[in-house]
This record gives C-alpha cells, structure tokens and sequence, in this order.
C-alpha cells in the first residue's frame, strides 16, 4: 500500500508520533478498527503498525480479540504473511508492527488496473492456496480473506489482517446474534452457523477472491449486504469471465458444504504446474534445468552431465509438497559432526563435472546422506549405501534385515552408525564394505548426539552416558544439574559436547558443556530464556532465544570465560526456524522461508529473503554462499554477504508428492562441491564456485 497523509475517521486522522517506540511516519489506510501507519524502527528498518480506534480500545471484548489477532499473526509468519515484529495489546491504544511489504492490495490493483489475466489468476490463486495452507497448518482459521486484504508483493501474495481470525480451539466466541466478516467474502456456514466456522470458509474466501480479481466483482453481487447474504446461503455463483480452465476449480471452492470444498493441499496439487513456475521464477529471470531423469531400474553408474548444458524452463516448484528427508549436515569428520566450512582457497579441480545418480533403493522418498571416509553415506527405506564423492559410483550397498535407521548414517569411531531408537537394535558398520561390525540397542527415551569418536546419551533424570563408537561399549555415566531431559548438540570445530535444559515456564536454560571423552564437565551456567543451541566460535556458544509461540526472539551469545551474555533481537519473530553458523554471522531459515542473516558481532540483522520455501532444510554455509534444500528436491544457493539468490537446481519430484516431508536434512559441502539427493530417490552433486551455472 502506498503512504497516505493524515487520512481516517473522525479524531483517528491525527498522526500520532509514536507506537511504542516506533515512530510513525504517515498514514497506510484505516478501517472500521483502526488505523495502520508507515514506521521506522531503531535501525531503519520499515514497518506497518496497526494502532486500534480509541473508542475500541475501551472495549474488552475488543482487546481480546487484538490480543487474538496478535497471536494468530505470530503463529502464522511465513513466506505469505506479514511477519510481526512487536506488538502491545495492553497499551491504552493497543498496537501491532510488521514488516512494511510495498506493494497494493489485491482490491486496488483491480480497480486501477481491471480484471487479471489467466496466467496471473493461476499464481495468485497459488500462491493464495499456499498462503492459506500455511495458516490453517498452525490451527489459525483467517474467516475474512477479501482482495483488501491481500497485498501484490514482488516475490507474491501476501494475506494480512488476522483481525477476525480465530485458533480452531479458542475459547473467544461470537457474541449471539453477531456475524463477523464481510459478506460477498463469506462463506455460507458464516451466515448459518457462525460458532462452527472452520478452515473450509477460508476455502470459499479464496474462491470468491479469485471470482472478484477475474470479474472486479464477486460472484455473489448485489449492493445489498442481505440481498448478498442469502445469494451466497441459497444461489449458484456467477463465474461470467473467470477463464475456462480456473473455472471449475473456483465452482469446487465456492460449494454449499464445506466438506465439498477443496483443501488448500488440492488445490496446490490441481495448480502445481503454475505454483511452481511463481516460486522459481521469483527470483532468478531465466530457471533452468536438465533433461528428466530416465526412471530405470538401479543403475551402478551415476549420470553425468555438462556442467554448462543449456536448460530449459520448468513448471514443478516449491509450492509442492513432497514426502522424504534430503541430505545430511555440512561435511562431516571422523566423529560424525560437521567440519568448519572452508573460508580460504577451495581444493576443487576444475574439470568437476555435476553428475546424478540413479536411486539405488525401492525405498521411496530422498535418501539421507553424510559424507565421511571420503565417501557419501546414505540410507533410503531398507538400504545403506555409499557413493563415491567424485563421480557417483556406486561403492557399496547393504539390505538392512532390522529396516532403516532414523535418520541418516553418521562415521563416528571410524564406523558408519544407524541409529534407531525404537525396538530394533542400532548397528555399526564397517565404511569400505557395509558390514555390520556390532548392534546395541538404545534406550527409546533418549536424546543422542555423535561426537568425539563417542555417541552420548542423555536421560530425563539428567543421566548422561558415553558409548565408545568404535565398540559400543560403555565408558562413563555423569548426572547433570537438568530441570528435564537434557538435549545433546555438538558443533564443527568445538571439541565439547553441549546438554541443554529449559526450566518448566520457559525461564531459565541449564547449559553443561561436558568433555565426550571423558563426562568432565568443563563449565556450567543457568541463562535467562528458553534457549536450543546453534553453534560455537571461540569458546563461546551460540543460542536462539525461543519466545512462547516458539517463535526465535533473539540469538545470544555466551563467553563461558568471562561469563558474558550478548543478545542481538530479531527484528521479526520467524517461527520454527533451522540455524547454521559461519563466522560471526547467523543463519536462520524459518518455516516459512524466510533466510535471515544475524552478525553476533556488530549486533544487528545483515539482510533478510523471501526464499517461497515453505518447507527447507537447515541452511548451510561456506563463507561465499548459504546452501539449502527445497522439499522439491531443488538445492538453493544464496550469497552469503547481499541475501541475493542466485542459482538453484531443477527439481527432482517423486511419485508421493502429495505427501508432507517430516523434514529435510542438510546439503553437504566438500572440497568445493555440494552434494544433495531429491524426493525422486537421485543423489546429485553441483560444483559450489558458480551457483549460476546449475
């Protein structure tokens, strides 16, 4: 929305300065609730701040449902969402900040610009689709989706004010007799049944919208808001003008029943094709890729392929939701953790040539992979495998009789280990041939982590236990001061293992730093916060302050040795978020795809991107690019020092694409080469000096 000066009704046209410590600058638009302002925060940073109606603000009914509205926007930031960057629902006017997003509503560009052509009607309807996916994913029903509240951002539609939105378990009810919403935008249980509205209004919201950006009317149209109410209970919609191919997909969405209308899944599914072309063409101008892999049966021999083949463009994309985990954390060491990215000269040669091989397993879904012994380590359904880092070639594979492990092989001890904690034992194999070397069985409830030649394991009684990996045999048990059971990390170039508690209000983080070799605890300290640790730099240790909508409020450093805590805000709050650390910088990948970088030294944010991943590996980085994989099978690379995107693979979709991954390991770095694997069951490798060539 463009800036307006001093507009609003009644005494809310006055400008004033400040919402908390945000200081307003011009007028956005207002509504019937309130006003929302264009603001600058400390750093500059451009923000939209709601600030309710005065008269409003006396109202405690009215205050529940900002303090909703707060909470629901919180839970729902995404790649298709405003983030929220503070709020005060208590303050005598009551306040909300997001990130400023340019652009004009969906309602706006329609009456300055007409109806919509079909090609873009597709990728709003997707993205919409995705957008509204996301928000039901967390619980939160939107129930006023309307063109007003739809901005036309560059990188696609953004859904804001969650006014009226409701979780599914709220207790906050209508009052009788009440109807919420805007009428030509609502769905008929709305009308009928306004305490039972769930995610399916939504649905027909969506339905409608697409109805208004085809026509610049809805499909139920009178100037009469009852005339409207019963056409929408008791009429067919009028499609007249929605494009033939979109029109029986907006008929499903605008059904009578809201169990005859699609869920956002389908319709992601039904537009796939043209969702995907919006999120890759977002930001790189030409995509392009390879040839599809042949399906044939295992091959031995991997394809490979010129690095500098044209490609041509694609329409499979991010907005598919795939089944699979991809690959596993940075290169690893002999102790199954990752090693320190490389920042000086790289050792690749340079006849690298990219190359893919076939999947090697029945198993569905993308193998999980390590890389160790000069070897990649993968593990698809029942089938451990290792591939030859240079060119792909299949060096060994094994058919596990006890089922796969729970999560990619690690080399630790100088043996390759699956992990399983469930009823089957885990096992230990030798990494030139795939034999078992030993089993063991570990405790089901239990957090592990591989490090220092050791696996350790921890208990809810603070019981922490160190396994010889090379063995399996036991070697030392420490009780830790813990407040439940201790999680276990451990980081590239920091020889201690980290156990990490969080007191039962969220409080206080118990953080013991243990040497794995031995149990000695090195250094101990209760922190302020609920704190998960992400990464260590000179004897420090690197946390995420984790805020009670389990959204990353902060990341924090702590100097054991001089006992200092360093806290650096995230200006938005983004929820679920996955971490590396290169350097002094932070980044962090939330689940709706935004990638932020965080320099722990200057203290402030160094940029931040709209990647439209909605669901993304743990980003990893090499001092020149951050590395990440897309649920698609698309590996992304961003510059690390500007945010800028630039280059990503093709995708590499498998046959469950209606399924959701659980989640996605890292790519892994080596010598200059980036390894991934896809959804399609290939494992690929790219040459890390040039993105742009993928």
């Amino acid at each position: 929305m463009s800036p307006q000066r001093n507009t609003g009704p009644g005494p809310e046209a006055e400008l004033p300065e400040y919402a908390g410590h945000y200081r307003l600058e011009s007028c956005l638009g207002s509504g019937g609730m309130g006003v929302v302002h264009l603001a600058r925060g400390t750093t500059g940073m451009k923000l939209a701040v709601k600030v309710v109606h005065a008269d409003f603000a006396k109202d405690p009914e009215f205050r529940g449902r900002f303090r909703q509205e707060v909470a629901a926007a919180r839970r729902v930031s995404g790649a298709f969402t405003a983030p929220v960057v503070d709020a005060d629902p208590e303050a005598e006017r009551p306040w909300m900040a997001t990130l400023y997003i340019p652009g004009p509503t969906l309602s706006d560009h329609v009456k300055q610009n007409g109806p919509m052509p079909a090609a873009q009607l597709r990728r709003l309807m997707a993205g919409l689709a995705e957008a509204l996916r996301d928000i039901h994913r967390v619980g939160v029903v939107h129930r006023d989706l309307k063109p007003s509240n739809v901005l036309l951002a560059e990188d696609g539609p953004k859904v804001i004010d969650f006014g009226i939105s409701r979780p599914k378990d709220s207790e906050l009810r209508t009052e009788t007799g009440k109807l919420i919403g805007t009428p030509p935008f609502m769905a008929p249980e709305q009308f009928r049944r306004p305490r039972e509205v769930g995610s399916a209004a939504d649905v027909f919201a969506l339905g409608s919208v697409i109805v208004h950006a085809a026509t610049g009317r809805g499909p139920f149209d009178s100037d009469s808001p009852y005339v409207v109410a019963y056409q929408v209970v008791h009429d067919d919609p009028d499609l007249t003008g929605v494009p033939k191919d979109l029109a029986p997909l907006v008929l499903r969405c605008l059904a009578k029943e809201p169990e005859d209308r699609p869920t956002p899944d389908e319709l992601m599914r039904e537009l796939r094709s043209t969702a995907a072309s919006y999120d890759t063409q977002a930001f790189i101008p030409a995509p392009r890729t390879v040839e599809t892999p042949d399906p044939e049966p295992v091959a031995e021999k991997p394809k490979r392929r010129s690095a500098f083949r044209s490609r041509t463009a694609v329409a499979m994309g991010a907005l598919v939701l795939l089944a699979g985990s991809t690959f596993a954390a940075a290169h690893m060491l002999d102790d199954g953790r990752p090693t320190a990215a490389r920042t000086g000269p790289r050792t690749t040669t340079s006849d690298f040539t990219p190359w893919e091989a076939k999947p090697v397993s029945d198993g569905s879904g993308a193998p999980r992979c390590s890389y160790g012994e000069r070897k990649l380590l993968c593990a698809q359904g029942d089938t451990v495998f290792a591939l030859s880092p240079s060119d792909g070639t299949l060096l060994w594979r094994r058919s596990l009789s006890e089922g796969g492990p729970q999560g990619p092989p690690v080399l630790s001890g100088g043996l390759v280990h699956l992990t399983r904690t469930d009823d089957r034992p885990s096992e230990a194999l030798d990494p030139g041939s795939g034999r078992t070397r030993w089993k063991q069985r570990v405790p089901a409830q239990s957090a592990l982590e591989y490090v220092g030649g050791m696996l350790l394991l921890s208990r809810a009684d603070g019981a922490v236990t160190g396994v010889d990996s090379a063995t399996g045999e036991t070697t030392w048990t420490r009780h830790i001061r813990s407040y439940t059971l201790p999680s276990l990390s451990s980081f590239a170039g920091d020889p201690l293992a980290y156990a990490t508690s969080t007191s039962d209000d969220g409080t206080h983080t118990q953080v013991t730093a243990l040497d794995p070799g031995t149990g000695a605890v090195r250094w101990e300290a209760r922190l302020k916060g609920n704190l998960e640790p992400v990464g260590a730099r000179d004897g420090s240790v690197l946390l995420l302050s984790i805020g009670k909508f389990q959204d990353a409020e902060a990341v924090v450093r702590y100097a054991p040795d001089s006992e200092v805590t360093r806290r650096v805000p995230l200006a938005a709050r983004p929820l679920e978020v996955q971490a590396t650390v290169q350097g002094n910088v932070v980044y962090l990948l939330a689940s709706g795809g935004s990638l932020v970088a965080v320099d722990i030294e200057a203290g402030k944010e160094l940029w931040r991107l709209e990647t439209n991943v909605s669901l993304g590996s743990a980003p990893v980085a090499d001092g020149t690019h951050v590395y990440l994989t897309a649920a698609d099978g698309r590996l992304l690379a961003v510059d690390a020092h500007d945010g800028r995107l630039v280059g990503q693979t093709p995708p590499r979709m498998g046959t469950d694409s209606d399924k959701v991954a659980a989640d996605l390991t890292r790519p892994v770095i080596a010598d200059g080469h980036v390894y991934a694997s896809a959804p399609d069951g290939t494992v690929f490798a790219v040459d890390g000096r040039d993105p742009s060539r993928w």
